[in-house]
């Protein structure tokens, strides 16, 4: 579905852009990704709305069929800490998570109801992780979801064509970086 509105109580939420995580894809379409995403804050402050930044810190302790041990190897110093090109403000507001959700025991959903937020635009790495699991709480939670589907990468392109072609469309609307700001200067 295309973008019908930006909502006055609209937000974005920018998912695991930070170092530890962006420095180690390093492919095209993840570069560009960031560049739409910082595109997105920039311009989202600058009409006054909300930034909400979100960092990852920890994981959920279950065994998965990759393999992934519940006592992982502790991230290196700086792993966390948001990319540099975020250009993080005084106005944004920072959430680190636990787990693939930003909603999932963070307080996200109160500062967003507190802002009088009724809807997210999600950016972010990745797609069919961090990405996927903020719009389905979001969607959820009762919230308009866009999904700004050139600001946001995947380590495996598969993944990320089927969440934005099979599973976003079911969550929210999708749209381009350039259609959401378009949409944001024609409502602002």
């Amino acid at each position: 579905m295309p973008l019908t509105t930006i909502d006055p109580g609209a937000a974005l939420v920018v998912v695991d852009l930070q170092k530890g995580i962006v420095s180690a894809l390093t492919d095209a379409p993840v570069t560009a990704a960031v560049k739409q995403a910082t595109h997105l804050a920039t311009e989202f402050r600058r009409h006054g709305l909300p930034v909400i930044l979100v960092n990852v810190t920890g994981r959920a302790p279950g065994r998965t069929d990759t393999g992934r041990a519940a006592n992982a190897a502790v991230p290196p110093a700086g792993w966390a800490d948001l990319i540099d090109e975020l250009d993080v403000q005084p106005t944004d507001h920072l959430v680190t998570k636990r787990r693939r959700s930003a909603f999932h025991d963070t307080g996200l959903d109160t500062l967003l109801r507190d802002l009088g937020v009724s809807q997210v635009v999600l950016t972010g790495i990745a797609t069919s992780a961090g990405v996927e699991s903020t719009a389905r709480s979001a969607s959820d939670l009762g919230y308009h979801v866009v999904l700004a589907t050139d600001a946001m990468g995947d380590p495996d392109p598969e993944s990320h064509r089927h969440s934005v072609e099979r599973v976003f469309p079911k969550l929210g609307e999708t749209a381009t970086t350039a259609e959401i700001v378009d949409m944001v200067e024609a409502t602002r």
